[in-house]
C-alpha cells in the first residue's frame, strides 16, 4: 500500500509543535498556528497605504487626487523613480526586522515578502529583474545571510521575475548606519557601489526592483540607485520592507 507522504509528515509536525508551538512571532503568545500574528500585534501594524505621494510614497493625511507630490520629491527628485514600503518602521514591524536581521528568523520573510508584493503597486510584476541592496563581503560572513537578498528571492519567486543577486557589488565596508545622521549616513554610503564585471547588460535598459528591509534617510538605496541608473537603468523601483516615517503630510 503506498502511503500519502502527508500522512507520514503529521507526526513530524505535531512533534515541532510541541517542542516548539506555534506563536506570534512579534510576542510569543500562543496562536495555534507558526508564522501568524496575534491580534494584539496585527492591529499595531500600520500598513502604508494610498493616497500618498507617487515618487518617495509619503502619506497624505488627505487626498489630493492622483499624481500629487510631495514638496520634499519636487525640491530634491531622488536618483530612482518611486518609492514603495509595506509598514511603518514601528512596533511590531520593527520586532519583525530585527528578528530576521539579528536572530536569525529567516522564516518571516516569505510573509514579509507577500506584504511587500501587495506594496509595490504591481511594480515587481512588470519590473525586469529583482536586485538586493548587497552587504559587503566581511558583514556577510558574520551576519551568514543577506536580509535584503532573502527578502528579494521570495519576491522573485512570487512574481516570477528574475533575481539578480550578484550584479550590484557593495566595494567598500562602511560603518552601520544606525546612529548616523542624514549628512553622515551619505558620506558613509558614498562610492561604496558598482556593477559586477561583465554585469552591465544586466541593467541596460531594465526595469528593476531594488530590495531592502528598511527606509530611513534613503542614503543607502540613493547610492545604489545611482550606480544602476549610470549604468543605463530604464526606470528603478526601490521597495522595501518598512518605512522608518511616524507622520503623513
Amino acid at each position: 500500500m503506498k502511503l500519502d507522504g502527508t500522512l507520514l509528515m503529521r507526526p513530524f509536525g505535531r512533534l515541532v509543535d510541541f517542542v516548539y508551538p506555534p506563536g506570534c512571532v512579534v510576542c510569543g503568545i500562543a496562536t495555534g498556528r507558526h508564522n501568524g500574528l496575534c491580534p494584539t500585534c496585527w492591529s499595531g501594524l500600520r500598513f502604508i497605504e494610498r493616497p500618498y505621494c507617487e515618487i518617495l510614497g509619503i502619506p497624505f493625511s488627505h487626498d489630493l487626487g492622483s499624481g500629487i507630490l510631495s514638496a520634499e520629491a519636487i525640491a530634491n527628485p531622488p536618483p530612482f523613480d518611486r518609492l514603495r514600503s509595506a509598514a511603518f518602521h514601528d512596533e511590531p514591524v520593527r520586532q519583525l526586522v530585527h528578528g530576521r536581521k539579528y536572530r536569525d528568523r529567516t522564516d518571516l520573510a516569505p510573509m514579509m515578502a507577500e506584504w511587500m508584493l501587495r506594496a509595490s503597486d504591481g511594480m515587481v510584476e512588470r519590473c525586469d529583474a529583482i536586485l538586493p541592496v548587497p552587504l559587503h563581503r566581511s558583514r556577510m560572513f558574520s551576519r551568514k545571510f543577506n536580509q535584503a537578498a532573502e527578502l528579494a528571492r521570495h519576491l522573485a519567486q512570487r512574481s516570477g521575475r528574475a533575481l539578480l543577486p550578484a550584479t550590484l557589488m557593495r566595494v567598500k565596508r562602511t560603518r552601520p548606519q544606525v546612529g548616523l545622521g542624514a549628512d553622515a549616513r551619505e558620506e558613509n554610503v558614498r562610492g561604496v557601489f558598482a556593477i559586477a564585471k561583465a554585469r552591465d547588460n544586466d541593467v541596460f535598459g531594465k526595469r528593476l526592483v531594488l530590495v531592502d528591509d528598511v527606509y530611513t534617510t534613503g542614503a543607502t538605496v540613493a547610492a545604489a540607485a545611482k550606480v544602476l541608473r549610470k549604468a543605463g537603468a530604464a526606470d528603478i523601483t526601490v521597495l522595501t520592507f518598512a518605512r522608518a516615517l511616524s507622520e503623513t503630510i
